[in-house]
């Protein structure tokens, strides 16, 4: 009786589902879509630079947002310290910020950066040069704080 029940259950489905309803209930606008997420950018951009205490138009917003991110060569400071915090011990925040291969490979040769303490200190000065990270991008040094990048 199972059998039956189910191969019936099946059949209903397979012909609910290839019915035509008439009109397709779900279209979709491009262009209205399209718009949506260019005006959810230019407000996200614009409450940034205000959160920052700058009054500026939409325009000058924009170009304002993209210049904090493009001051480090395009790399961004929350993706190095989120990367740095979650996979630091792999050396991944240094590959991101475009360090040699070999860097982070001895990151994982040595159990971590120093068993997580250079990843740590690499948190830190992240952490506290937010505003710029462009010294730390494509840095062959292994300690990436050391040799006057401060």
């Amino acid at each position: 009786m199972r059998k039956i029940l189910l191969t019936l259950c099946l059949g209903v489905m397979v012909i609910a589902a290839n019915a035509d309803p008439g009109q397709n209930p779900y279209t979709v606008n491009d262009q209205q879509i399209e718009s949506v997420f260019q005006h959810s950018v230019n407000a996200a951009m614009t409450n940034m630079v205000q959160s920052a205490g700058l009054a500026l138009t939409d325009a000058s917003a924009a170009n304002s947002a993209h210049a904090l991110v493009s001051d480090a060569g395009g790399k961004s400071f929350a993706a190095a310290l989120l990367l740095d915090l979650f996979l630091g011990g792999l050396g991944i925040h240094r590959l991101y910020l475009g360090t040699k291969t070999m860097t982070w490979v001895g990151y994982i040769l040595t159990c971590g950066g120093i068993f997580g303490i250079v990843p740590l200190v690499d948190l830190v000065v992240l952490i506290v040069h937010n505003e710029d990270i462009s010294p730390y991008v494509n840095n062959p040094k292994f300690f990436m704080w050391a040799g006057g990048n401060m």
